[in-house]
């Protein structure tokens, strides 16, 4: 006699169970291990969102200090320039000596030391060292640059198709729909048709730029550009200003202004309406930086719980979980790129915005 369906599922439920609950009976860890591989794991998660002075692609032995990558440029402002590599650091386990001064790593910041490379601390357990001015060539700033060559090669070899030729060729099939949809869907239904053209040259670049990092981001490499605050507080404030030195006098009107209303609303109006503006550039940098951290920490924390788990089960669920959310990573990369310029489209309509005709 055939067994109904839901009798098999039961079934089947109950082997998978027994075989994790034998599992976990004939694990021998101890408590301490799994702590040590949660304290590891963090390690990890914190050095692979933050920046650094030198490119390693992974550890070859930890206790050894032996990794595969290499050194950047290390450029500080301490009484003078000082140019050094950061090979020098031993990836944070040595103290570099550059003309008589002693640097060393603090939690991936660049401090003055001694020889022994002591830290000073304060009441509330601060480093309280120096830090020298750091103009470095960081991880971070290597791949602005390599993917600004990149838009750079992009853009220069389209245009070259276009040459005597309107059908586009190579990575112009690619690219053209793309440019299209910003004008078309972007630029001029926020900006209007008669202003659009001025500003299409940043929608464009900040569009490409933004979702190109963050692909990068969720590659191997460990780049992770719009984590960091202060590239999007740079992109946010790019926006500001071309905003700002772009308007319009109805534009300031409205806001130092605004008429229509009676003159004590106008005074109560104003502070109000001057900082919606610095709101916007701000609400931009947030917006940015707090989803790609918040996707890449759950991320790794999910790919952490492989090595947590003491089960084939749980190592396989926490598997098929990571590669589903790498995937919705890719959706919200490209995302967060349209979001960004749709709202730099908005705010530059709202800069040049003609009074109304009555």
């Amino acid at each position: 006699m055939q067994k109904p369906f839901y009798v098999k599922i039961l079934l089947v439920a109950t082997l998978l169970l027994g075989f994790n609950a034998f599992a976990q009976e004939t694990d021998n860890s101890s408590a301490e291990e799994n702590g040590s591989v949660k304290a590891e794991i963090k390690e990890f998660i914190a050095h692979h969102l933050l920046d650094s002075h030198d490119f390693t692609l992974y550890t070859i032995d930890e206790e050894n200090n032996e990794h595969f990558g290499f050194p950047l440029p290390v450029i500080l402002w301490d009484n003078g320039l000082k140019v050094f590599s950061s090979s020098k650091f031993d990836h944070g386990q040595a103290v570099a000596e550059v003309d008589g001064e002693h640097y060393a790593l603090y939690h991936g910041k660049i401090v003055k030391t001694d020889a022994q490379g002591t830290i000073n601390y304060d009441e509330e357990g601060h480093a309280t060292n120096v830090k020298p001015l750091d103009f470095s060539i960081t991880k971070n700033v290597v791949f602005i640059i390599v993917v600004s060559l990149l838009m750079i090669f992009m853009f220069s070899r389209m245009a070259k198709t276009y040459k005597g030729n309107m059908i586009p060729k190579g990575i112009g099939r690619a690219l053209e729909p793309i440019i299209l949809y910003i004008r078309d869907d972007i630029a001029i239904p926020n900006i209007g048709e008669k202003h659009y053209k001025k500003y299409m040259g940043y929608l464009l670049t900040v569009f490409f730029f933004i979702w190109i990092i963050n692909l990068l981001g969720l590659s191997p490499l460990g780049v992770n550009v719009t984590n960091n605050i202060a590239v999007t507080f740079c992109l946010a404030m790019f926006t500001f200003f071309i905003t700002a030195f772009t308007a319009n006098k109805n534009y300031w009107k409205h806001i130092f202004w605004m008429p229509g209303v009676p003159v004590f609303m106008k005074i109560v109006l104003a502070p109000i309406e001057l900082l919606g503006t610095l709101i916007k550039p701000f609400s931009l940098m947030i917006r940015l930086y707090a989803n790609i951290t918040a996707g890449h920490l759950i991320l790794m924390s999910i790919l952490g719980m492989m090595f947590i788990f003491k089960s084939w089960l749980g190592s396989s669920m926490s598997f098929v979980l990571a590669s589903a959310l790498s995937f919705l990573e890719l959706l919200v990369a490209a995302l967060q790129a349209y979001i960004f310029t749709m709202l730099s489209a908005l705010y530059f309509g709202m800069a040049v915005e003609e009074p109304e005709d009555h």
